[in-house]
This record gives C-alpha cells, sequence and structure tokens, in this order.
C-alpha cells in the first residue's frame, strides 16, 4: 500500500480521493476519507442500531469493505451515497447477527414524522389500525403484499423511513437524492397503497411530516 500525503492547504473532494485508493491503494487518501465520515457515519450509525458499540463495530465494517471492494466503485460516481449504501447493508447484517438488538418491524416501526404512528396507521387511519387484533394482522399483511408490489422507486424510500426508522436526510444520502424527492416519494407510496384495497382505501392516517 502506498502513502502519498496530500498537498499542503487543499481539501481534495471524496471521489478524488478514492480515486486515489482505487488507483495506487493510497493509504493517506484512505485515511482523511476514515477522518472525514468519522462523526457523521458513526452518528448516522447510532441513530440507526441504537448502541454505541454496535455501531462502532459496524463503523468499521463499513470502511473495511470500502477498502476491500474499492474496485468496485466506479469513476464519476458520488461516493458519499455509495458509502452509506455499503454502511446501512453492514447495518441490516449486523442486525441480523445481534440477537440481543430488537428488530424494527415494517408493522410497528413509528415514521420520522413525530406523531408515533406506524405505517399500518398511516395508511388505514388510528381508529382502523386499534381494532381487533386479527383485523390488524389481516390489515398488515394486506399492506406487506402491498409493499412488495410497489415500484422500487418507492419501495426503497418507504421502507427506510418507516422500516428502518431513518430520518429523511439520512435516507436521502443513502439514494442519492433531494430530501424533497424522499418527501415525494413517501407520499406517492402511501397514496397507492391507500387505494390498494378496501382494508387500504378507508381513511387516510396523518401525513409524514418533516
Amino acid at each position: 500500500m502506498t502513502t502519498t500525503m496530500p498537498t499542503a492547504g487543499l481539501d481534495p473532494p471524496d471521489e478524488q480521493l478514492m480515486a486515489r485508493v482505487c488507483r495506487d491503494d493510497d493509504a493517506a487518501a484512505f485515511a482523511m476519507l476514515v477522518h472525514r465520515y468519522e462523526r457523521e457515519l458513526f452518528a448516522f450509525l447510532h441513530r440507526y442500531l441504537h448502541r454505541r458499540e454496535l455501531a462502532e463495530d459496524v463503523f468499521q465494517a463499513t470502511f473495511l469493505q470500502v477498502h476491500r471492494h474499492r474496485s468496485r466503485f466506479e469513476a464519476g460516481r458520488p461516493f458519499r451515497p455509495w458509502l452509506y449504501a455499503v454502511a446501512v447493508r453492514q447495518a441490516i447484517d449486523a442486525h441480523r447477527k445481534d440477537a440481543r438488538h430488537r428488530r424494527v418491524s415494517l408493522d410497528g416501526a413509528t415514521g420520522v414524522g413525530g406523531d408515533g404512528g406506524s405505517l399500518a396507521e398511516t395508511v388505514v387511519g388510528r381508529e382502523s389500525a386499534a381494532d381487533a387484533e386479527v383485523e390488524r394482522e389481516e390489515t398488515r399483511a394486506t399492506i406487506r403484499a402491498a409493499v412488495d408490489q410497489l415500484p422500487e422507486l418507492l419501495r426503497k424510500p418507504l421502507e427506510l423511513v418507516y422500516q428502518r426508522g431513518l430520518k429523511y436526510r439520512d435516507a436521502a444520502g443513502i439514494l442519492g437524492v433531494p430530501v424533497g424527492t424522499v418527501k415525494s416519494r413517501i407520499h406517492a407510496a402511501v397514496t397507492r397503497l391507500q387505494g390498494a384495497g378496501s382494508l387500504l382505501a378507508l381513511h387516510a392516517g396523518s401525513p409524514v411530516t418533516p
């Protein structure tokens, strides 16, 4: 591994640093990337995983994967969304391996709107979601089936926000789109779900707010 120190006074963009890592296995460039994202990415993983120790492990695993699979990074693509995609995959793996961590479910996880509503409640309304358990299970099964039928463009932001409990800005970073685009796609997804069947067309729940 070569080590090329950056020119003094310059702050090269992520993509330039990653190009040096890919081309020359540049240790200094890689260290700069790790340092640059140390606070931001760790804070994201801490919010995602709710455990500091697990977030630290996943942070290290993320950059290990970045270095190990550096040849997969396409020249010209933005580095940050790619990094966050790697981090989310590592976090999901950590969830599965860590039996002590509560698994977040699509049915019970709340969105980031601040009103504590689950996806089921947002789609069909709170009164319906509070009915008998058998009806709730039928509603959830219908929603899950409807979510599976959504195009990936709408399904992905919905899952990141409702299933994984991410904030809009974090979902936007992963998807590489503006926050407003994430909001509009979630709104479009919920609108489709509300019209997907009789159970979903009852009442619109509270809209997702910033």
